[in-house]
């Protein structure tokens, strides 16, 4: 799902979108977070383990580079990726129209809904058919928050699309991640970068 980019010219002031109770219910700040929970250091996100949930790390032919994380939890999956925004003015708005727009171009439908974190986009996305067999549509669940310096973007299928109870256990798990930013500078909607656990070998599991 990562093949959504989210780049090109950024608007001079956008206004941040995010939940009212962000700071206190997440998705949290590095200097937000409970400094004692275990959770699991992926550089430019923190994941808490729990039960029945399985960690993927997606990375970029090539370059080997990590692009995101994919969570797998709740017969659903959640692919994360967090990135660098202006400190006073928000992403989302200007990203979700960008991402609308790259979803028809690839000939599939978006509808704009509110949702638990602000708007969101439902997508119906084209699905590469195989030989002899008609194209079908995947469903996702397209939601960003814009937080102190960072923007975090959230995908979503599986049951969470669909299921309001799976639904639910997604959102509780994307509201536990915690951006950690940096003081490096970067432009704006540059990807923060990721990282293996260091203390895993191969694709980690939690």
């Amino acid at each position: 799902m990562s093949d959504i980019e989210i780049n090109g010219d950024i608007p001079a002031e956008q206004p941040k979108s995010a939940p009212e109770d962000r700071a206190i219910e997440g998705p949290f700040d590095e200097t937000e977070a409970n400094p004692v929970r275990p959770y699991v250091d992926l550089g430019g996100v923190k994941v808490l383990p729990r039960e029945g949930l399985h960690l993927r790390l997606e990375v970029e032919e090539g370059t080997k580079r990590v692009v995101a994380i994919g969570l797998d939890y709740a017969n659903s999956t959640l692919q994360v990726q967090p990135f660098a925004a202006p400190r006073s003015s928000g992403l989302w708005h200007e990203i979700r129209a960008q991402i609308a727009d790259q979803i028809a171009r690839q000939g599939g439908t978006t509808t704009v809904r509110d949702g638990s974190f602000g708007p969101e986009l439902l997508a119906q996305i084209p699905v590469a058919a195989g030989e002899g067999q008609p194209g079908q549509m995947r469903l996702a669940r397209f939601i960003g928050v814009d937080g102190p310096r960072w923007f975090l973007r959230g995908v979503i299928a599986g049951e969470a699309a669909v299921d309001p109870a799976a639904a639910a256990q997604v959102e509780d798990l994307f509201r536990s991640i915690v951006v950690v930013r940096g003081s490096t500078p970067m432009p704006p909607r540059d990807l923060i970068p990721l990282r293996m656990p260091a203390s895993t070998a191969g694709t980690p599991t939690v």
